[in-house]
């Protein structure tokens, strides 16, 4: 029995004397290792230090305290890291390594001249935890450039280098100071603070959720040697389906040949945002209180191949530069054209838009648009209210229908440093293919009385060239009249104060038919006329649209007269009329109805022999202004080809030989 417990203590000895010599071997190891990763930074150029190492085997911990980094760059990066605790440690492969939960502790980030404006730019954050960690083994090679993009290109590689359940940061603050190039005036600069930032989910360079409880900033700076201060609050941050590693494309010149489309991000929202100027009554700047309750976006979508941000903002000379050249301006033009065509947004949508000035609150309900490959689908504002100098106005929606922001800027670029020709300033149609304005209310002038537009819409297409070739207008709207213009004094005088109008207006050219049609043509002026026409043109040539007007006309002496329709019914133009009449001549209502409708028989008398089509309709036109409240029909149709050139000349010498060239028939009822 001796002999048993003798042999157990003797084996008791023995495990613990292997235990603690394996404990200090694997802290011996995990030294040596961390040694020398520091070591592959420090080879890089950088400066690198840290504190105490150590290593418990029995829960796998790793603790390092005190850990400093900085650049060898001109204008280095920064890292600080009171300490840094990996807690179930492990190595999956050579190239990685793994631990259950990382926490860092004061981390200090400091960037010197990222910018040509900021001079200085540091983040602090007490502590930064991840969970279910996985990343590379050695340290990360610090950017080789403080310059913003490089940082952006070093962060979003980090991130995608890692995987984690999730990072979260209580709070995390900034600071920024500007530089002389800046012109904000000695001491500017800013702050900024988050909190409660936690990501989900961090896999093969995906996140599936980032989430930012707030964000708030301060920024100090100068107007005409006055103070200025700016702040502002933004909440409840969150996105979705981010791929950090499409992002990083955007920084990455081996990227610039891959013209393929990345799906970067899947859902964002933020809000409310709430930004406050602080006025200054020494420089008269207005003070600025703007709120808005939230934005969203959807489908984010980025080409490498035509957003290489260096390549871009290499070309943007700094600040106190001398303005760039005509070329210089239209390559950079072409630049930011190919950035705008290399984007995609699914859809956008800010709402709830408050801004206070001194003329009262500027309020818009909502203001979405769709993006794809730099062409703004439809960019539609609703809901927006504010105060003109005559009073308020409202405007229920405003839309473009359609805006190529990519070939505009292209377009621009051509004009770089001239004026565009008449030609070249209509290749701007293209650009856009339609305006819609509804339920717009203004003031007229300072007489109280409101301009209403129920809607106006105007859309083109089919173009020829930088010409469309189609047309429709739809307008509604009713507008005050004023007494003191000479041109509605008559209006005024019968006792119509308001004029409302009705119109829709469409016109189409069929390349294969040659046909142009100007239909439908209709016109409700309220109170006093409602009328619709159709008018037809044959053998109408691709040339006729062109910008050179020798080319236009040459082409005009091949178009042919077609079918002519008017519907005329009379709301009370007539009786207006025939009361303007009278009152220019000083006689009588009847007596003007009589001395019209004579002058009308004369013009029978005088052609009606030779056209009896012309006769009727003289004879229909003078029984329309007999009688008050009738409709006129009219139809013209060419006998044989008729050239409008040739008819719109015959019309200036010989009015009764142009009216012979067409069948007439006319007719009115009530």
């Amino acid at each position: 029995m001796k002999k048993i417990l003798l042999g157990l203590i003797a084996v008791a000895v023995i495990a613990a004397g292997g235990y603690f010599g394996f404990d200090l071997y694997a802290q011996r190891r995990v030294t040596r290792d961390v040694e020398a990763a520091f070591e592959q930074v420090r080879a890089a150029g950088a400066k690198v230090s840290h504190g105490k190492i150590a290593f418990d085997t029995k829960s796998r911990t790793l603790t390092i305290s005190d850990i400093a980094t900085e650049s060898g760059t001109q204008s280095p990066v920064s890292v600080k890291i009171a300490s840094l605790t990996m807690t179930g440690l492990g190595q999956p492969d050579a190239a990685r390594v793994s631990a259950g939960n990382v926490e860092f502790s004061d981390i200090e980030i400091g960037v010197a001249n990222p910018t040509p404006t900021i001079a200085s730019l540091s983040y602090k954050a007490p502590r930064i935890t991840v969970k279910d960690y996985s990343g590379p083994a050695g340290l990360p090679q610090l950017p080789a450039s403080s310059s913003i993009l490089e940082l952006y290109r070093f962060g979003l590689g980090q991130l995608a280098s890692i995987n984690a359940s999730s990072v979260s940061a209580p709070n995390l603050t900034g600071a920024m100071t500007f530089s002389a190039a800046a012109r904000a005036g000695d001491g500017a600069g800013g702050t900024f603070d988050y909190s409660g930032l936690a990501i989900e989910n961090m896999k093969d360079g995906k996140i599936g959720s980032s989430k930012t409880g707030r964000m708030t900033f301060t920024i100090n700076q100068q107007a005409a040697g006055k103070p200025v201060k700016m702040t502002g609050d933004l909440a409840n941050i969150v996105a979705t389906d981010i791929d950090v590693g499409a992002m990083a494309a955007m920084f990455d010149p081996a990227k610039a040949n891959d013209d393929r489309d990345y799906r970067v991000q899947g859902h964002v929202s933020a809000g409310p945002y709430v930004i406050s100027v602080t006025p200054d009554a020494a420089t008269a700047m207005p003070g600025l209180n703007m709120r808005i309750d939230g934005v969203a976006i959807d489908d984010v979508r980025i080409n490498p191949s035509r957003m290489q941000l260096p390549a871009l903002l290499a070309m943007i000379p700094p600040p106190g530069s001398p303005p760039p050249s005509p070329a210089q301006a239209r390559e950079l033009l072409e630049k930011i054209s190919s950035l705008y065509s290399g984007a995609g947004i699914g859809n956008a949508e800010m709402h709830g838009l408050l801004v206070e000035t001194p003329k009262g609150p500027l309020k818009l309900s909502s203001m979405r648009f769709n993006f794809e490959h730099g062409k703004i689908g439809e960019l539609a504002v609703e809901g927006l209210d504010g105060n003109a100098p005559n009073g308020p106005f409202k405007v229920g929606r405003f839309a473009l229908k359609a805006l190529d922001v990519a070939s505009l800027m292209r377009l621009s670029a051509q004009f770089a440093g001239q004026k565009p020709s008449p030609e070249q300033a209509l290749a701007l149609f293209p650009m856009i293919e339609g305006v819609e304005v509804k339920g717009v209310t203004s003031p007229y002038k300072a007489t109280g009385k409101p301009v209403n537009i129920d809607v106006f819409s105007l859309d083109w297409g089919q173009f020829v060239g930088p010409i469309p070739s189609k047309l429709h207008l739809i307008a509604k709207m009713a507008a005050p009249l004023d007494a003191a213009d000479p041109q509605q004094q008559a209006l005024v005088a019968a006792g119509i104060d308001r004029m409302a109008v009705d119109a829709d207006l469409g016109a189409a050219w069929t390349e294969a038919s040659r046909a142009f049609a100007l239909e439908p043509v209709k016109l409700d002026m309220a109170g006093l006329l409602k009328a619709s026409a159709k008018l037809t043109l044959g053998n109408v040539p691709r040339e006729a649209f062109s910008t050179s007007a020798a080319e236009s006309i040459g082409a005009a002496a091949q178009i042919e007269a077609g079918v002519i329709e008017l519907t005329i019914h009379d709301l009370g133009v007539i009786d207006l009329a025939i009361a303007q009449f009278a009152r220019s001549q000083n006689v009588g209502r009847d007596e003007a109805r009589k001395a019209i409708l004579d002058s009308i028989k004369a013009q029978d008398d005088a052609i009606g022999g030779g056209n009896p089509d012309a006769a009727t309709l003289v004879t229909a036109v003078s029984q329309f202004i007999e009688t008050p409240g009738q409709t006129l029909v009219i139809r013209l149709t060419p006998r044989a080809k008729a050239p409008v050139l040739q008819l719109m000349q015959l019309l200036k010498t010989d009015p009764q030989s142009a009216l012979a060239q067409f069948k007439i028939e006319a007719s009115t009822g009530l």
